[in-house]
Formats: structure tokens, C-alpha cells, sequence
């Protein structure tokens, strides 16, 4: 049920001062990238770059939901991994069923780390990473530690590989609206400020009278249920579940929930600067190739996450400074 009080921009970006960072850092690496290499703004190049990085899109937003709430959840990689095996067996049963089946495989991974969390009191990091070490077995054994091809018959494999009416590929359509409909959720919707409100500060929420296991219970079967979107968009864009993808995805996700300026600690963040966060890391990637490319300059796979990493800290650095001078201003 959305709630009575509407969307005001002027708030939201009072209310986000840290995503400024984000926002100024994808700008001007979309202007590098555009005055430096020919077909960097090429509808290719676009189409790639946003199809490959649906999938990490997906599983970002997911983890914002549980970090709002000062959680973690450590187990999205491998629950992708999971889900992509489970989408390729059911490929032959067609999209209608392959699709809404992985994901709640991944919302069951997602229930199961909310009932240790809220029910059992156990961490959030250990639940998770038990979880992620119990899904990436699982994937392993189910598939025998191969990959499983999809049935190229059925018209799963239409997800990945065609376009929604000849123009945008339906993966990035998907998760444009996946995008969407959580901003939505979180902003303007009872359990989105109740989630906000247990990040801010758990014990003050329970005693206002919210709900603070369902809005803890709903983040997780909801990251849960994002990583289970980005395993079916693994299988379906590279035609098989791939049981041994997956590792370090979790991180990628903090980094981009981080980078998009939301508090590990919970309590204060947003949908359209986790994405943007996300498409910041995914485009320092890009930017990388289209320097190998031009035969200047050639950096290892080694060095580009030498790269990414001084890359991170720094945008973390500027939005620190960014924060600290709201601060100030606001204590002046």
C-alpha cells in the first residue's frame, strides 16, 4: 500500500546527500569515455554494457534492502550460481515456468537466512555465509560440477538473446522495472520507511510500535529473490547454468550498495544511487577494454582490479568529504 506522503525530490536528495559522489563520478566517466574511444556511445556498446550488468543491477538492489536494515547478506553470489543451474533444467518446461521457479528457489534461500536472523538471533554474516557455502554446494552437486546447457528449443533462451519489440533486449527491460518498482517500495510504501527506520535504529523502531521482523524478513526473501532474477539472467544470456559463477558477486554488490552511498550501518540510502553505483563499477570494466583496445595502453586482468579498487576508494573519499561538509553546514 503506497503511502500518503508523495515522492519529493527536493527531500530525497537532501535526505541522500552522499549519492552526489556517485552521480558526479558516472558523469564524468560517461564524458571520458564518450570524447575518448569512436563507438563508446554506440547502441552496441550500450546494449552490452547494460544487459551484461543487469544481472549485478539485480543482486544490488536486493542487497541495499537488507544493508538498509544494518544487515549483510553474503550469500547472493552463490545463490545465482544456484539459481542459473536451476533455470537451465527447467528450460525445457519453457520461460513461464523456468523463470518464477528460480526465483523462488532464490526467495527460499533468502526466507531461510531471515528465520536464523530474526527467529534464531544468529548474525547476519555468519547466517549468509553458511548459506553461501551451502549453495554453492548445492549448485555444485545438482549439476555435477558442470555446466548444464539450456534447452535451446524452448523459448527461454529468449530472454537473453532477443529484444523487447526489436529494440531494447528483455533483460534490461526486466530489470529496469525491477528497478523501478523497489524504488517505489522503498520510498513511497509503509515497509520501505519501516526498513529505513530499523536501519536507523532498531530498538527506537520496536518501540514506536513497527515491524521489525517483516521488514527484515521481506529484505531478505527479497535479496533472495533479486539473486535468484540474476542466476535466470546468467542462464539465459550464456545459455547454460554455470554453478561455479558467482564468487565475489556479493562484494561487487556492497561495493556498488557503498559507492552508491548507503550506510553500511543502515538506516539512510537509495535504489537509483545503488544502480548508479553499480553501473560505476561496471563501466570502469568497460572503459579498461576500450583502452586495451586501442593498443596505447595495456592492462591485465590483474590490473584492472588494481584499477577498480584505487577507483573505489577514491569515489568513497570524495563522498566522505561530501558527507562531512553537510555535516558542517547543517551544524552551522
Amino acid at each position: 500500500m503506497l503511502d500518503q506522503n508523495a515522492f519529493d525530490l527536493r527531500k530525497y536528495i537532501s535526505r541522500n546527500p552522499q549519492s552526489v559522489a556517485v552521480w558526479i563520478a558516472l558523469i564524468v566517466l560517461i564524458a571520458f569515455g564518450l570524447m575518448r574511444y569512436d563507438n563508446f556511445g554506440s547502441a552496441y556498446n550500450i546494449t552490452s554494457f547494460l544487459n551484461y550488468n543487469a544481472m549485478f543491477i539485480a543482486i544490488s538492489v536486493g542487497m541495499c534492502f537488507v544493508i538498509l536494515t544494518g544487515g549483510i547478506d553474503l550469500s547472493v553470489g552463490s545463490v545465482a550460481a544456484f539459481t542459473s543451474v536451476v533455470a537451465a533444467y527447467l528450460s525445457p518446461y519453457g520461460i513461464e515456468v523456468a523463470m518464477p521457479l528460480a526465483i523462488l528457489s532464490g526467495v527460499a534461500f533468502g526466507l531461510f537466512n531471515a528465520i536464523c536472523i530474526v527467529y534464531l538471533r544468529i548474525p547476519p554474516f555468519i547466517t549468509t555465509l553458511a548459506t553461501m557455502l551451502g549453495a554453492k554446494g548445492g549448485s555444485l552437486v545438482i549439476s555435477g560440477a558442470q555446466t548444464i546447457s539450456v534447452d535451446w528449443g524452448s523459448n527461454f533462451t529468449k530472454l537473453g538473446m532477443e529484444k523487447a519489440f526489436d529494440v531494447v533486449p528483455w533483460t534490461i527491460v526486466l530489470v529496469a522495472i525491477l528497478v523501478v518498482a523497489l524504488w517505489i517500495v522503498l520510498e513511497m510504501t509503509s515497509i520501505g520507511r519501516t526498513i529505513l527506520a530499523v536501519g536507523g535504529g532498531e530498538d527506537a523502531s520496536v518501540m514506536m510500535g513497527l515491524k521489525v521482523n517483516r521488514a527484515k524478513i521481506f529484505a531478505y526473501a527479497l535479496s533472495g529473490g533479486c539473486a535468484g532474477l540474476a542466476g535466470v539472467f546468467l542462464a539465459s544470456g550464456f545459455g547454460a547454468g554455470q554453478p561455479l559463477e558467482g564468487v565475489g558477486w556479493e562484494l561487487s554488490a556492497i561495493a556498488s550498495v557503498v559507492v552508491g552511498g548507503t550506510l553500511l550501518t543502515g538506516g539512510l540510502g537509495s535504489i537509483p544511487a545503488t544502480v548508479a553505483g553499480a553501473l560505476l563499477l561496471g563501466l570502469v570494466f568497460n572503459i579498461l577494454n576500450f583502452e586495451n583496445g586501442k593498443g596505447w595502453i595495456s592492462f591485465s586482468a590483474y590490473w584492472q582490479m588494481v584499477i577498480r579498487g584505487a577507483f573505489l576508494f577514491a569515489v568513497i573519499l570524495f563522498q566522505t568529504r561530501v558527507m562531512n561538509r553537510n555535516t558542517v553546514v547543517g551544524q552551522g
